[in-house]
């Protein structure tokens, strides 16, 4: 049987030696969005994320796209450790070497 769940998600930037911090503004990029209680699921979720990523970096300028970090919890968030799913985002622009 197909059944939907919470996928809970946050996006976190890098704050030098002291590890991660919410990215941008923390209630933007935190949320939870109900898809398939399933691998897939959680795939559709992290895709929708990205996805608003993207767009919000192309609309003010992909040159502010930066190396974000989303953490995915199955129902509610958790410890960063405890995370289901974490997708690493780095950007490159068109000035960087090959």
């Amino acid at each position: 049987m197909n059944t939907n769940t919470d996928w809970v998600y946050r996006v976190f930037e890098p704050h030098g030696s002291e590890g991660w911090r919410p990215y941008g503004d923390a209630e933007r990029w935190h949320g939870a969005i109900t898809a398939s209680d399933s691998p897939e699921g959680a795939r559709f979720a992290i895709g929708r994320i990205v996805a608003d990523l993207m767009s919000e970096w192309e609309r003010i300028g992909l040159h502010h796209a930066m190396h974000v970090r989303v953490f995915v919890w199955h129902v509610e968030e958790g410890d960063m450790e405890d995370a289901d799913f974490i997708v690493e985002v780095r950007p490159r622009s068109d000035f960087d070497a090959a």
